[in-house]
Protein backbone atom coordinates (compact mmCIF):
# COMPACT_ATOMS: atom_id res chain seq x y z
CA UNK A 1 0.00 0.00 0.00
CA UNK A 2 1.24 3.46 -0.90
CA UNK A 3 1.06 5.12 2.52
CA UNK A 4 2.19 8.50 1.16
CA UNK A 5 -0.73 8.52 -1.29
CA UNK A 6 -3.09 7.43 1.48
CA UNK A 7 -1.80 10.19 3.76
CA UNK A 8 -2.35 12.82 1.08
CA UNK A 9 -5.89 11.60 0.51
CA UNK A 10 -6.64 11.48 4.26
CA UNK A 11 -5.43 15.05 4.61
CA UNK A 12 -8.26 16.05 2.30
CA UNK A 13 -10.91 14.48 4.53
CA UNK A 14 -12.27 15.64 7.88
CA UNK A 15 -10.80 12.63 9.70
CA UNK A 16 -8.39 13.21 12.59
CA UNK A 17 -4.63 12.71 12.39
CA UNK A 18 -3.69 15.20 9.68
CA UNK A 19 0.07 15.34 9.26
CA UNK A 20 0.78 12.38 11.53
CA UNK A 21 2.58 9.27 10.26
CA UNK A 22 0.44 6.28 9.27
CA UNK A 23 0.79 2.87 10.87
CA UNK A 24 -0.61 0.06 8.70
CA UNK A 25 -1.07 -3.63 9.50
CA UNK A 26 -2.51 -6.32 7.23
CA UNK A 27 -5.39 -8.03 9.04
CA UNK A 28 -6.91 -10.49 6.59
CA UNK A 29 -7.76 -10.91 2.95
CA UNK A 30 -8.36 -13.15 -0.01
CA UNK A 31 -9.17 -13.05 -3.70
CA UNK A 32 -11.91 -10.40 -3.31
CA UNK A 33 -10.93 -8.12 -0.42
CA UNK A 34 -8.10 -7.15 1.88
CA UNK A 35 -8.44 -5.45 5.26
CA UNK A 36 -5.78 -3.31 6.90
CA UNK A 37 -5.69 -1.75 10.35
CA UNK A 38 -4.86 1.94 10.02
CA UNK A 39 -3.64 4.20 12.83
CA UNK A 40 -2.88 7.87 12.40
CA UNK A 41 -2.98 10.14 15.41
CA UNK A 42 -6.46 9.76 16.90
CA UNK A 43 -7.68 7.85 13.87
CA UNK A 44 -8.10 4.09 14.33
CA UNK A 45 -9.78 2.51 11.32
CA UNK A 46 -10.06 -0.55 9.14
CA UNK A 47 -9.39 -0.04 5.42
CA UNK A 48 -11.16 -2.41 3.03
CA UNK A 49 -9.85 -2.66 -0.53
CA UNK A 50 -9.84 -5.23 -3.35
CA UNK A 51 -6.44 -6.75 -4.13
CA UNK A 52 -4.86 -5.81 -7.45
CA UNK A 53 -5.83 -9.23 -8.86
CA UNK A 54 -9.56 -8.87 -8.13
CA UNK A 55 -11.94 -8.39 -11.10
CA UNK A 56 -12.54 -4.80 -12.18
CA UNK A 57 -16.17 -4.89 -11.04
CA UNK A 58 -15.04 -5.52 -7.47
CA UNK A 59 -14.57 -1.75 -7.14
CA UNK A 60 -18.29 -1.35 -7.76
CA UNK A 61 -18.86 -3.92 -5.03
CA UNK A 62 -16.74 -1.90 -2.59
CA UNK A 63 -18.82 1.21 -3.26
CA UNK A 64 -21.99 -0.83 -2.84
CA UNK A 65 -20.77 -2.14 0.53
CA UNK A 66 -20.00 1.41 1.57
CA UNK A 67 -23.60 2.45 0.94
CA UNK A 68 -24.81 -0.25 3.33
CA UNK A 69 -22.24 0.52 6.03
CA UNK A 70 -23.02 4.23 5.85
CA UNK A 71 -26.76 3.53 6.00
CA UNK A 72 -26.42 1.30 9.08
CA UNK A 73 -24.18 3.70 10.99
CA UNK A 74 -26.28 5.04 13.86
CA UNK A 75 -29.03 2.39 13.67
CA UNK A 76 -29.79 -0.36 16.20
CA UNK A 77 -27.98 -2.87 13.98
CA UNK A 78 -24.50 -3.70 15.31
CA UNK A 79 -22.25 -2.31 12.61
CA UNK A 80 -18.95 -0.57 11.98
CA UNK A 81 -18.78 3.21 11.96
CA UNK A 82 -18.58 4.67 8.45
CA UNK A 83 -15.59 7.03 8.09
CA UNK A 84 -14.79 7.76 4.45
CA UNK A 85 -14.84 6.28 0.95
CA UNK A 86 -12.58 6.79 -2.07
CA UNK A 87 -13.79 5.90 -5.56
CA UNK A 88 -10.68 7.38 -7.22
CA UNK A 89 -8.52 4.45 -8.29
CA UNK A 90 -5.55 6.78 -8.78
CA UNK A 91 -5.06 6.97 -5.00
CA UNK A 92 -4.38 3.32 -4.13
CA UNK A 93 -5.11 1.58 -7.41
CA UNK A 94 -8.58 0.41 -6.34
CA UNK A 95 -11.66 1.90 -4.69
CA UNK A 96 -11.59 1.58 -0.90
CA UNK A 97 -13.29 2.75 2.26
CA UNK A 98 -12.42 3.29 5.91
CA UNK A 99 -14.64 2.09 8.71
CA UNK A 100 -14.32 1.97 12.47
CA UNK A 101 -11.91 -0.67 13.74
CA UNK A 102 -13.90 -3.19 15.80
CA UNK A 103 -12.48 -4.05 19.22
CA UNK A 104 -13.70 -7.63 19.26
CA UNK A 105 -13.22 -11.15 17.99
CA UNK A 106 -14.39 -13.23 15.05
CA UNK A 107 -15.66 -16.81 15.39
CA UNK A 108 -13.67 -17.59 12.23
CA UNK A 109 -10.45 -16.82 14.07
CA UNK A 110 -11.02 -19.14 17.05
CA UNK A 111 -10.35 -22.37 15.09
CA UNK A 112 -13.49 -24.14 16.31
CA UNK A 113 -13.01 -23.22 19.97
CA UNK A 114 -14.81 -20.43 21.80
CA UNK A 115 -12.70 -17.90 23.72
CA UNK A 116 -13.17 -17.51 27.47
CA UNK A 117 -15.67 -17.38 29.07
CA UNK A 118 -17.75 -18.90 26.25
CA UNK A 119 -15.66 -22.08 26.30
CA UNK A 120 -16.86 -23.09 29.79
CA UNK A 121 -19.96 -21.00 30.60
CA UNK A 122 -23.12 -22.48 28.98
CA UNK A 123 -25.24 -19.39 29.65
CA UNK A 124 -22.65 -17.14 28.05
CA UNK A 125 -22.47 -19.42 25.02
CA UNK A 126 -26.26 -19.34 24.61
CA UNK A 127 -25.97 -15.61 24.40
CA UNK A 128 -23.78 -15.83 21.30
CA UNK A 129 -26.60 -17.51 19.37
CA UNK A 130 -29.25 -15.11 20.64
CA UNK A 131 -27.12 -12.12 19.69
CA UNK A 132 -26.48 -13.69 16.30
CA UNK A 133 -30.13 -14.10 15.40
CA UNK A 134 -31.03 -10.71 16.89
CA UNK A 135 -28.57 -9.15 14.43
CA UNK A 136 -30.61 -10.07 11.35
CA UNK A 137 -33.91 -9.51 13.16
CA UNK A 138 -32.85 -5.91 13.77
CA UNK A 139 -31.47 -5.66 10.23
CA UNK A 140 -34.86 -6.64 8.82
CA UNK A 141 -36.47 -3.67 10.63
CA UNK A 142 -34.21 -1.00 9.14
CA UNK A 143 -36.14 1.67 7.23
CA UNK A 144 -33.98 1.26 4.14
CA UNK A 145 -35.70 4.01 2.18
CA UNK A 146 -35.16 6.53 4.96
CA UNK A 147 -31.51 5.42 5.20
CA UNK A 148 -30.84 6.22 1.54
CA UNK A 149 -30.78 2.69 0.10
CA UNK A 150 -33.21 3.21 -2.77
CA UNK A 151 -31.77 1.56 -5.85
CA UNK A 152 -29.50 -0.83 -3.94
CA UNK A 153 -31.68 -3.71 -5.11
CA UNK A 154 -34.93 -4.31 -6.96
CA UNK A 155 -37.46 -5.28 -4.29
CA UNK A 156 -40.47 -5.21 -6.63
CA UNK A 157 -40.99 -8.65 -8.13
CA UNK A 158 -38.13 -10.04 -6.04
CA UNK A 159 -39.50 -13.56 -5.72
CA UNK A 160 -40.82 -13.70 -9.26
CA UNK A 161 -37.29 -13.08 -10.56
CA UNK A 162 -35.34 -15.51 -8.39
CA UNK A 163 -35.52 -18.72 -10.44
CA UNK A 164 -34.85 -16.95 -13.74
CA UNK A 165 -31.94 -14.98 -12.26
CA UNK A 166 -30.14 -17.93 -10.72
CA UNK A 167 -30.91 -20.21 -13.66
CA UNK A 168 -29.33 -17.68 -16.03
CA UNK A 169 -26.21 -17.54 -13.85
CA UNK A 170 -26.01 -21.32 -13.69
CA UNK A 171 -26.26 -21.66 -17.46
CA UNK A 172 -23.56 -19.02 -17.87
CA UNK A 173 -21.02 -20.83 -15.66
CA UNK A 174 -22.28 -24.38 -16.16
CA UNK A 175 -19.52 -26.97 -16.27
CA UNK A 176 -21.52 -29.94 -14.98
CA UNK A 177 -25.02 -30.86 -13.84
CA UNK A 178 -26.32 -30.11 -10.36
CA UNK A 179 -28.68 -33.03 -9.62
CA UNK A 180 -31.96 -31.73 -8.21
CA UNK A 181 -31.73 -28.41 -10.05
CA UNK A 182 -34.77 -28.97 -12.27
CA UNK A 183 -36.95 -30.24 -9.40
CA UNK A 184 -36.03 -27.37 -7.08
CA UNK A 185 -36.52 -24.78 -9.83
CA UNK A 186 -39.95 -26.19 -10.75
CA UNK A 187 -41.07 -26.14 -7.11
CA UNK A 188 -39.96 -22.53 -6.66
CA UNK A 189 -41.79 -21.46 -9.81
CA UNK A 190 -44.99 -23.01 -8.46
CA UNK A 191 -44.84 -21.56 -4.93
CA UNK A 192 -44.48 -18.21 -3.23
CA UNK A 193 -44.15 -16.95 0.37
CA UNK A 194 -47.16 -16.18 2.55
CA UNK A 195 -46.17 -12.53 2.58
CA UNK A 196 -43.31 -10.36 1.43
CA UNK A 197 -42.06 -7.28 3.27
CA UNK A 198 -38.95 -5.92 1.50
CA UNK A 199 -35.95 -5.13 3.63
CA UNK A 200 -32.18 -5.14 3.81
CA UNK A 201 -30.60 -8.58 3.78
CA UNK A 202 -27.00 -9.61 4.23
CA UNK A 203 -26.98 -12.58 1.85
CA UNK A 204 -24.48 -14.81 3.67
CA UNK A 205 -25.37 -14.45 7.33
CA UNK A 206 -23.59 -16.82 9.71
CA UNK A 207 -21.04 -16.82 12.54
CA UNK A 208 -18.28 -16.33 9.95
CA UNK A 209 -19.55 -12.86 9.09
CA UNK A 210 -20.00 -11.24 12.49
CA UNK A 211 -17.76 -10.00 15.30
CA UNK A 212 -18.42 -10.05 19.04
CA UNK A 213 -17.25 -7.80 21.86
CA UNK A 214 -14.71 -9.26 24.24
CA UNK A 215 -16.00 -10.88 27.44
CA UNK A 216 -19.44 -11.82 28.75
CA UNK A 217 -22.30 -11.32 28.36
CA UNK A 218 -22.27 -11.95 24.62
CA UNK A 219 -22.61 -8.72 22.63
CA UNK A 220 -22.66 -8.57 18.86
CA UNK A 221 -20.15 -5.91 17.85
CA UNK A 222 -20.72 -5.75 14.10
CA UNK A 223 -22.11 -7.56 11.09
CA UNK A 224 -19.36 -7.60 8.44
CA UNK A 225 -18.69 -8.64 4.83
CA UNK A 226 -21.54 -7.10 2.86
CA UNK A 227 -20.59 -8.37 -0.63
CA UNK A 228 -24.02 -9.96 -1.12
CA UNK A 229 -26.07 -7.31 0.66
CA UNK A 230 -29.16 -6.07 -1.16
CA UNK A 231 -32.77 -5.00 -0.75
CA UNK A 232 -34.95 -8.08 -1.02
CA UNK A 233 -36.52 -10.51 1.42
CA UNK A 234 -34.73 -10.56 4.82
CA UNK A 235 -36.15 -13.96 5.73
CA UNK A 236 -33.57 -15.49 3.39
CA UNK A 237 -30.98 -14.53 6.01
CA UNK A 238 -32.89 -16.50 8.64
CA UNK A 239 -33.18 -19.53 6.36
CA UNK A 240 -29.45 -19.55 5.62
CA UNK A 241 -28.60 -19.14 9.32
CA UNK A 242 -30.75 -22.03 10.57
CA UNK A 243 -30.36 -24.33 7.56
CA UNK A 244 -27.78 -26.55 9.28
CA UNK A 245 -28.63 -25.57 12.85
CA UNK A 246 -29.47 -28.69 14.92
CA UNK A 247 -32.78 -29.17 16.69
CA UNK A 248 -30.93 -29.96 19.92
CA UNK A 249 -27.31 -28.77 20.02
CA UNK A 250 -26.76 -30.52 23.35
CA UNK A 251 -26.83 -33.87 21.55
CA UNK A 252 -25.99 -32.84 17.98
CA UNK A 253 -23.49 -30.03 17.49
CA UNK A 254 -24.23 -29.87 13.76
CA UNK A 255 -23.81 -26.53 12.05
CA UNK A 256 -20.73 -25.22 10.24
CA UNK A 257 -17.45 -26.95 10.97
CA UNK A 258 -15.69 -23.83 12.24
CA UNK A 259 -17.87 -23.46 15.38
CA UNK A 260 -19.06 -25.70 18.22
CA UNK A 261 -22.81 -25.30 18.83
CA UNK A 262 -22.98 -27.43 21.98
CA UNK A 263 -24.94 -25.63 24.70
CA UNK A 264 -26.65 -23.23 22.33
CA UNK A 265 -30.40 -22.83 21.76
CA UNK A 266 -32.08 -25.26 19.40
CA UNK A 267 -33.24 -24.38 15.91
CA UNK A 268 -36.89 -23.79 16.86
CA UNK A 269 -35.90 -21.38 19.63
CA UNK A 270 -33.82 -19.32 17.24
CA UNK A 271 -36.65 -19.18 14.71
CA UNK A 272 -39.10 -18.09 17.43
CA UNK A 273 -36.64 -15.45 18.63
CA UNK A 274 -36.33 -14.03 15.12
CA UNK A 275 -40.11 -13.83 14.79
CA UNK A 276 -40.41 -12.07 18.16
CA UNK A 277 -37.72 -9.45 17.51
CA UNK A 278 -38.38 -8.85 13.81
CA UNK A 279 -42.18 -8.95 14.00
CA UNK A 280 -42.26 -11.18 10.91
CA UNK A 281 -44.17 -14.45 10.56
CA UNK A 282 -42.07 -17.54 9.90
CA UNK A 283 -44.73 -20.12 8.97
CA UNK A 284 -43.41 -20.21 5.40
CA UNK A 285 -39.79 -20.94 6.34
CA UNK A 286 -39.64 -24.06 4.14
CA UNK A 287 -40.04 -21.84 1.09
CA UNK A 288 -37.04 -19.78 2.16
CA UNK A 289 -34.96 -22.85 2.97
CA UNK A 290 -35.50 -24.22 -0.52
CA UNK A 291 -34.77 -20.86 -2.15
CA UNK A 292 -31.64 -20.22 -0.06
CA UNK A 293 -30.25 -23.70 -0.83
CA UNK A 294 -31.01 -23.28 -4.53
CA UNK A 295 -29.40 -19.83 -4.66
CA UNK A 296 -26.30 -20.62 -2.60
CA UNK A 297 -25.70 -23.84 -4.52
CA UNK A 298 -25.32 -21.81 -7.70
CA UNK A 299 -23.26 -19.09 -6.01
CA UNK A 300 -20.82 -21.71 -4.72
CA UNK A 301 -20.85 -23.57 -8.03
CA UNK A 302 -19.66 -20.38 -9.68
CA UNK A 303 -16.71 -20.30 -7.29
CA UNK A 304 -16.01 -23.97 -7.93
CA UNK A 305 -16.03 -23.51 -11.71
CA UNK A 306 -13.47 -20.71 -11.34
CA UNK A 307 -11.40 -22.51 -8.70
CA UNK A 308 -8.26 -23.37 -10.62
CA UNK A 309 -5.63 -24.19 -7.99
CA UNK A 310 -7.54 -22.45 -5.19
CA UNK A 311 -8.26 -25.23 -2.69
CA UNK A 312 -10.89 -23.19 -0.84
CA UNK A 313 -12.92 -22.66 -4.00
CA UNK A 314 -12.41 -26.30 -4.99
CA UNK A 315 -14.12 -27.31 -1.74
CA UNK A 316 -17.21 -25.37 -2.84
CA UNK A 317 -17.91 -28.09 -5.41
CA UNK A 318 -19.11 -30.67 -2.91
CA UNK A 319 -21.10 -28.10 -0.94
CA UNK A 320 -22.88 -26.92 -4.09
CA UNK A 321 -23.94 -30.48 -4.92
CA UNK A 322 -25.18 -31.07 -1.38
CA UNK A 323 -27.17 -27.83 -1.26
CA UNK A 324 -28.99 -28.50 -4.53
CA UNK A 325 -29.78 -32.06 -3.51
CA UNK A 326 -31.18 -30.83 -0.19
CA UNK A 327 -33.23 -28.13 -1.94
CA UNK A 328 -34.87 -30.76 -4.14
CA UNK A 329 -35.37 -33.17 -1.24
CA UNK A 330 -37.15 -30.56 0.88
CA UNK A 331 -39.26 -29.51 -2.11
CA UNK A 332 -40.38 -33.11 -2.51
CA UNK A 333 -41.18 -33.64 1.17
CA UNK A 334 -42.56 -30.32 2.45
CA UNK A 335 -46.26 -29.80 3.06
CA UNK A 336 -45.92 -26.10 2.35
CA UNK A 337 -48.67 -25.30 -0.14
CA UNK A 338 -48.79 -21.54 -0.75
Amino acid sequence: MNLDALATWLDGTDLPGKGAPIESRFVTGGAQNEIYEIRRGDLHAALRIPPASAPANRDEGILREWRIIRALDGTEVPSTAAYAVCADQDVLGRAFYLMGFVDGWSPMATRGKWPAPFDTDPDARRGLAIELVDGIALLSKVDWRARGLEGLGKPDGFHERQVARWTALFEKIRGRDLPGFDAAAAWLRAHHPLDYVPGLLHGDYQFANVMFRHGAPARLAAIVDWEMGTIGDPKLDLAWLVDRWPADPSTDAGGPSYVDLHGMPGRDELIARYAEVSGRQVDDLDYYLILSRFKMSIVLEQGFQRAGDNTTLQAFGGIALDLMDRAASLAASTRYAS
